[in-house]
């Protein structure tokens, strides 16, 4: 990391049993120091994928896959709100589908993904927006995990892997949510109305006339998704991130896939209309930069939710756009410098085999990083999966590494 030591303070705090448990500060300021740093970023290659049925059971594969297809425009997306079939996410799922599918791929390839961290596109999503928005508090939890590979059996000789595990802090999640009101309940349901609406089970041409032009009756559920799982990294720092993708343009033949983004927007009437929108650019950016998703579809919709208009998005291009705008209000390349210098820091900072807290309160200047007296979050089965390669002398496996470094415009 290209950032002065002084920048980054270390704390102890004293728990209730005897022990010390370590505490460390990320400093955001200032923020001038993070930029023309210039780190590359590796393209995203999908590794594999899975699926969650109309019940949101895990599924290994692509059932859920939707396609695009053009919505119906002059739609209220506020239709079949009183019918909308909502998954219930008070359970928390941690990683289990995420490391299910991991250990799915190393099964059936007889490799082992190496990487330095492994979690949801949604963690790095909110480390990309920071610099931008401090508006918003989070939460994540992080454990290292070690595995031991037989690298030379003949001589007995091990190579030692170290993966960082990050997931949403479940606690913090649901609480937060417990402030949202009528509104914003119905507004989330627009995006979920947008995505029935342009959307198809199947390829078009395999679709009946009836299964198109009844989209906008059918119920709509948040229960099933399609998951990709790819990975990337940020300089040296290698990557395996998973991630909903809402449709496929149309055939999925990866490792790069032709996926798509869809998103929901109020229309643009008026100079405070812009200045939202352009920032929820900034997102919808990161999380489609994160996948490797090219296009981004959004359905501009007026106050009451009538869609009004459909407008492509080439995700390289929405950085170029922030730049000509002249507000100022982001920038991708030092979104990516930024969140590059973050992972560096929490790569040499979380070790050992104790469970931390990532940290960060709204209009904080800092992240936080410390320990907890909590049981790790790693499912048994993946535990055991990784463990089982440094019992058996046999499953000396090779390495998937990340590939070259290639730097991504922004």
């Amino acid at each position: 990391m290209r950032t002065s030591n002084k920048h980054h303070t270390r704390q102890h705090s004293e728990s209730e049993n005897p022990t010390y448990m370590a505490s460390y500060k990320f400093q955001l300021e200032p923020l001038s120091r993070f930029a023309g740093q210039n780190f590359c970023v590796r393209k995203p290659t999908e590794l594999t994928c899975f699926s969650y049925d109309d019940n949101h059971e895990y599924k290994y594969d692509d059932s859920s896959l939707r396609y695009y297809y053009n919505p119906q425009l002059n739609i209220n997306l506020s239709e079949g709100f009183d019918r909308f079939v909502k998954h219930d996410d008070t359970i928390d799922e941690h990683l289990d589908s995420l490391l299910a599918a991991i250990e799915a791929l190393e099964r059936e390839s007889g490799t082992t993904c190496n990487t330095d961290i492994m979690t949801w596109r949604g963690m790095l999503t909110k480390i990309m927006s920071l610099p931008f928005d401090k508006r918003n508090g989070f939460e994540m939890n992080a454990v290292s995990f070690q595995v031991r590979f037989l690298t030379h059996y003949d001589q007995g000789r091990y190579s030692h892997v170290m993966s960082l595990f990050i997931e949403e802090n479940h606690e913090f999640k649901i609480a937060t949510r417990a402030h949202s009101n009528q509104r914003q309940d119905t507004m989330s349901y627009w995006g979920y109305k947008f995505e029935a609406l342009a959307t198809l089970p199947k390829q078009w041409d395999d679709c009946s006339r009836r299964e198109i032009e009844l989209r906008s009756s059918e119920i709509v559920s948040n229960k099933a998704q399609f998951c990709s799982i790819v990975k990337t990294a940020f300089d040296d720092v290698k990557l395996i991130l998973g991630g909903e993708v809402d449709a496929v343009w149309d055939k999925r033949c990866g490792p790069i896939n032709n996926y798509v983004e869809l998103k929901t927007s109020k229309e643009i009437e008026t100079e405070r209309d812009g200045v939202a929108f352009e920032r929820k650019l900034q997102r919808f950016w990161s999380q489609s930069f994160l996948l490797g998703v090219d296009r981004i579809i959004c359905g501009f919709r007026d106050n009451d939710g009538q869609l009004m208009r459909v407008q492509q998005f080439d995700t390289q291009d929405i950085p170029i756009l922030a730049k000509k705008s002249g507000r100022n209000l982001w920038d991708g390349k030092f979104s990516i410098d930024f969140t590059t210098s973050f992972l560096k820091w929490l790569k040499i900072t979380i070790t050992g085999d104790h469970v931390w807290r990532i940290r960060f309160q709204k209009n904080s200047s800092y992240i936080e990083a410390f320990q907890i007296n909590s049981p790790d979050f790693i499912s048994d089965s993946f535990k055991h999966w990784r463990n089982s390669f440094k019992l058996e002398a046999t499953d000396g496996l090779p390495v998937h590494d990340c590939g070259s470094l290639a730097s991504i415009d922004a």
